[in-house]
């Protein structure tokens, strides 16, 4: 543990002296607004579920622009 800690320390630390801010974790969830009517055609389209849509729509979207 304190081996961990103080691997986040120095990780940290080179951050301030590059700076550079830290890398953020992400929790892969977020809330997206649009039209209702968008909203309602995507349902339709969605053979699974909107979830698994929208996730190969921008998986889609970031092979075409070779992310």
């Amino acid at each position: 543990e304190q081996a961990f800690q103080e691997s986040v320390d120095g990780y940290l630390e080179s951050c301030i002296e590059l700076n550079k801010k830290p890398d953020q974790p992400f929790k892969g969830t977020f809330n997206v607004r649009i039209s209702p009517d968008l909203h309602r055609k995507a349902v339709l389209a969605s053979s699974n579920s909107l979830n698994k849509f929208v996730s190969d729509a921008i998986q889609e979207k970031l092979m075409r622009l070779g992310a």
